[in-house]
């Protein structure tokens, strides 16, 4: 069954549910008004959930792998004389700029 077969059956299932809708006396249009409201919004907020829910878990996901890669690159860079941590960066003469001396700030 198609979706050319599909679309004419929901607006035939539309029409009936708003003709039996006009049919129903007060009182009962608007409890039968709620009911479809109570699905609808149900509908809605499961389907936003489920959005959030994967974005969540997708940052959360990134987030965790920058953090990693921080960590490596820090733990790759740095050496350790006793308790001290002494970046090779900061070390003389063995800075990423030309020259002999330590690297100048900017």
């Amino acid at each position: 069954m198609g979706a050319d077969k599909l679309f004419p059956i929901f607006v035939a299932a539309v029409c009936i549910v708003m003709l039996v809708r006009l049919a129903l006396g007060e009182r009962r249009r608007a409890r039968m008004d709620r009911v479809f409201l109570g699905y609808w919004l149900s509908l809605t907020q499961g389907w936003q959930q489920l959005r959030h829910w994967r974005k969540r878990r997708q940052s959360a996901e990134q987030a965790r792998k920058a953090a990693q890669e921080v960590i490596n690159r820090v733990r790759h860079r740095v050496e350790r004389e006793g308790n001290v941590l002494t970046p090779e960066a900061f070390k003389s003469g063995s800075g990423s700029g030309s020259g002999s001396g330590p690297r100048k700030p900017h």
